[in-house]
């Protein structure tokens, strides 16, 4: 790491420990040349995932929309907002472990679905019918009974 004050090459990590709930490290250094300490603070980088949509086009991942979209679902619910947030980070992780940096619309919404079911059946219904674009009452029907019979 480059010294911000004599800009000598070498230093030396004097303190290290984690930061932002261990998002980040803080790390104290110490300049081999002047002596001068500094902080730095290492970040994982997380590639940039983009969605494809069902018509075509792409759009970078929006950690918010998907919360946006839980939200709206779980409106008048007795689900917590940190349920949420959780299931959108796990979302979010599954996404970043998968190798692939285009994720079709299609799979971030079974991937909610799935979540969802277990924390609250009406919060799911809700959000199939807009991901699922319930045509008629036959086809929301349909998904009910899917859910009865799972039961």
């Amino acid at each position: 790491m480059k010294c911000p004050y004599c800009a000598h090459p070498e230093s030396k990590v004097v303190d290290s420990r984690p930061s932002d709930e261990g998002a980040s490290i803080r790390r104290r250094r110490e300049c081999l040349e002047c002596h001068k300490r500094f902080t730095t603070y290492e970040t994982m980088e997380s590639l940039p995932l983009v969605v494809i949509k069902k018509d075509g086009s792409r759009q970078t991942f929006d950690k918010s929309k998907l919360l946006n979209g839980m939200i709206r679902a779980c409106e008048k619910r007795p689900v917590p907002f940190h349920v949420l947030e959780e299931i959108s980070n796990e979302i979010e992780q599954t996404l970043q472990n998968a190798m692939d940096r285009e994720i079709p619309s299609a799979k971030i919404g079974e991937l909610v679905m799935d979540r969802l079911k277990s924390v609250d059946e009406v919060a799911y219904v809700r959000f199939a019918s807009v991901y699922r674009q319930f045509k008629d009452i036959s086809t929301f029907m349909a998904e009910l009974n899917k859910l009865l019979q799972e039961k």
